[in-house]
């Protein structure tokens, strides 16, 4: 065999492969390069301010801030969609079964940005 000829069945090979590794790479990424929000721009929604909220929440509970017990007798949790001064806003509410306070809110805006936390809800 020449060696011409073992170079063109490698030579086709390549060209393929990178054809197809190509084409893969035009259908996959622009799906993956938007991101979770994708065209329409959605803004921050229920269920990201539950993660975010659950997550601060152990931290508070982790640093002594909220007592252990807020963990061990914690009922139900609430994210409550609201209008403040005109600007949409998140209430994460983390209720347990007794003490007093009975309920912890913790409060981000609609840019999922962290905007305080209290016992009270206001």
């Amino acid at each position: 065999m020449k060696r011409t000829e073992i170079i063109k069945p490698r030579f086709k090979l390549v060209i393929i492969s990178i054809a197809v590794f190509t084409g893969i790479a035009f259908i996959t990424l622009p799906a993956v390069g938007h991101g979770p929000k994708g065209h329409g721009g959605m803004s921050f929604t229920p269920l990201q301010a539950a993660k975010k909220g659950i997550m601060l929440y152990d931290k508070l509970v982790a640093k002594g801030k909220l007592a252990e017990a807020w963990e061990t007798e914690l009922a139900d949790i609430k994210v409550i969609p609201r209008i403040n001064n005109n600007k949409e806003e998140f209430v994460v509410q983390f209720n347990r079964t007794k003490g007093d306070p009975r309920s912890v809110y913790i409060f981000f805006n609609e840019k999922g940005e962290y905007s305080g936390s209290n016992f009270t809800g206001k």
